[in-house]
């Protein structure tokens, strides 16, 4: 109640054969009746609705009873105020009113309803289909307007009293602002944790907002070491080089694989434009249409124990090509990379280089539990098998020389040797004679290596191809040059800029998450591209460009018909998946589902199957 000229609480209508009514009260901080604004999430609404229903079922069973009397208007708003009536009585009333109060709880004026036909309400029902909640900071106004209707009254006959043995006090202390009912107090604490907790993701989108706008802002840099700003694929793919896949080039992959009856479909990464650049992939397709062998390369440098969704990707995709092609494939961990670049040393402790050896194993089994086929596959450390590479590494130094690798590596005279030194070590795997016994290679082999690999990876061997001529024999199907096919980046949590880092862990979900774990990122960390209330939502639908939650779906959910729908709903705001919610709901049961079966394969890989797996042998696929 207020000192207002029309009440906060106006009814809209009361029935009399069905004893129903609905009403509307403005509230919020727009009039300044509310200490807190209304709720406008989902979590929010269902508090208050539980603590409306709550004091409804206590003032009820305590039976309380309602007293009625009769008052001349002009007492009645001069005892206890115009907040007492609506608009409609305050301008067009008898002089007399006809007033119904339960004590410490409510009064109003009753106009249609006989007094003498009230008495103990027994219960009172929501009508939550006709009954919301219109909020928002940003909100022209802010109210809520119930439905609600009364159950049988009861048969006790309630004469009226006069209006003198009514303590004025009863009435007028419902004026006072302040919380009268228990169940207030309670929805108030439940009230202020939300808001603190929209407060704080409001703060945090900000932020989000404008590092994603720094990013934007700032320079697209993609370097071997260094990802940041805002990818732009198309100008990447000019200044590397490359060449974006075409529908024909698709159509002779998907003949290449599908069509030998290897695999039942394209890879969604492919069908999804993920991968979606190339380098001489068409020219390694001629030479494997004539017969020539080929074999995959791809690679891990361990620099965590555990490896998160982003590292799956190029294995994922590996996985599928070596059932696609029938191919072997050989895997390179570069713990020496990852000593040479963020190693350390004190006088105390000496270095820590088998600190990286230690998480080449870990991630192994990571790399093994993506359920490659051992017998086609051969994962090594550098640090165990560098020797057999020796000759090679050898030959790329004597080819590359030391501008080169400065050129297009950014090192200077503060670098150590070992980093210069480093790129003739990944670029030696792209030669089949590294693996004189894994492939039966010598310097005289056909076989050409197809490299599925993110594109900041492209540097390594845009150098390699460079200089490939020297490491093979004149005739060789392809000069030497390993065939590249790259893939974007996984977006980290905070926004769809740069890539997922391993030393930022709420920019990544790992493989050794729980599902809880998995739940409380998504929800709070993804970055959405959802709009602001939900009239914005379901009007405009979502920015899908930004949206993580949408992203990650295109990565990691299979069925394409699913993800049309959802790109359909989500994007104009509409059906299932109108809301943030529902898409982030749906993400999260895809990734639990994936990580918990990665999990239970892993917890089978033990330390000899580790050693089994990196045991020189040979992996060459025997043709019948």
């Amino acid at each position: 109640m207020d000192e207002a000229a029309v009440s906060i609480m106006q009814p809209t209508f009361i029935k009399e054969k069905i004893p129903s009514a609905k009403f509307s009260m403005a509230l919020g901080n727009k009039l300044g009746l509310c200490e807190l604004d209304l709720p406008e999430n989902e979590n929010g609404c269902t508090a208050l609705w539980t603590a409306l229903n709550k004091a409804l079922a206590r003032v009820i069973q305590q039976n309380l009873p309602i007293t009625c009397f009769s008052v001349p208007k002009a007492d009645a708003i001069g005892k206890y105020g115009e907040g007492i009536l609506n608009g409609g009585i305050l301008k067009n009333t008898p002089d007399m009113l006809t007033l119904a109060s339960i004590d410490g709880v409510a009064c109003c004026v009753v106009p249609t309803l006989p007094f003498a036909s009230t008495g103990c309400i027994q219960f009172i029902e929501l009508d939550m289909s006709q009954s919301s909640i219109t909020a928002g900071r940003k909100a022209r106004r802010a109210d809520i307007t119930v439905k609600f209707v009364v159950g049988t009254l009861s048969e006790t006959q309630v004469e009226a009293v006069p209006s003198e043995s009514i303590p004025v006090e009863s009435i007028a202390s419902l004026k006072e602002n302040k919380i009268r009912l228990e169940e207030g107090s309670e929805l108030k604490a439940i009230l202020v944790e939300f808001q603190e907790a929209e407060e704080a993701a409001a703060a945090a989108a900000a932020v989000v907002v404008e590092e994603q706008k720094t990013a934007e802002d700032e320079e697209m840099v993609v370097t071997a070491w260094d990802v940041k700003g805002k990818i732009d694929y198309t100008k990447l793919v000019k200044e590397f080089g490359s060449t974006l896949i075409d529908d024909n080039l698709m159509k002779r992959i998907e003949a290449a694989t599908v069509g030998k009856g290897n695999v039942p479909k394209l890879h969604r990464f492919l069908r999804r434009g993920i991968f979606f650049s190339h380098r001489d992939m068409a020219a390694l397709l001629d030479n494997v249409e004539k017969g020539t062998p080929m074999y995959l390369y791809t690679g891990r440098g361990p620099s965590s124990s555990s490896m998160h969704l982003g590292h799956l990707i190029p294995f994922l995709f590996t996985k599928w090509l070596q059932d696609a092609l029938n191919v072997p494939l050989v895997i390179q961990m570069t713990d020496d990379e990852k000593f040479l670049f963020k190693g350390e040393y004190t006088a105390e402790s000496g270095d820590n280089l088998n600190h990286f050896a230690s998480l080449t194993i870990e991630n192994a089994r990571d790399i093994i539990a993506c359920d490659f086929d051992y017998n086609k596959t051969f994962l090594f450390s550098d640090l165990d098998y560098v020797g057999r590479m020796y000759p090679n590494i050898v030959r790329i130094w004597k080819a590359v020389t030391t501008n080169t690798v400065n050129g297009i590596f950014g090192f200077d005279g503060s670098s150590n040797i070992g980093k210069i030194a480093f790129p003739a070590i990944q670029a030696a795997p792209s030669f089949a004679s590294s693996f004189p016994t894994v492939l039966e290679a010598g310097l005289d082999t056909d076989q050409c290596c197809l490299i599925p690999c993110a594109i900041d990876q492209d540097p390594y061997f845009r150098m390699t191809r460079d200089i490939a001529q020297k490491l093979v024999k004149r005739d060789h199907g392809l000069g030497g040059k390993p065939a590249l096919i790259h893939a974007k980046f996984f977006p980290p949590l905070q926004g769809a800029t740069g890539k997922m880092s391993s030393s930022d862990e709420n920019s990544a979900v790992f493989l050794t998450d729980t599902p809880q774990q998995i739940e409380k990122k998504i929800k709070q960390h993804a970055f959405s591209g959802g709009r602001e209330t939900k009239e914005l939502q379901q009007t405009h639908g979502a920015d899908l460009d930004v949206d993580v939650a949408f992203q990650w779906l295109k990565f990691f959910l299979e069925d394409d018909e699913e993800l049309a729908k959802i790109e359909n709903e989500y994007g104009s705001g509409t059906g299932e998946y109108w809301s943030t919610g529902k898409v982030k709901e749906r993400l999260i049961e895809v990734l639990q589902e994936l990580v918990a079966s990665h999990q239970e394969r892993r917890a089978k890989v033990t330390d000899d199957e580790v050693r089994k797996w990196m045991a020189e042998r040979s992996i060459v696929v025997k043709k019948n």
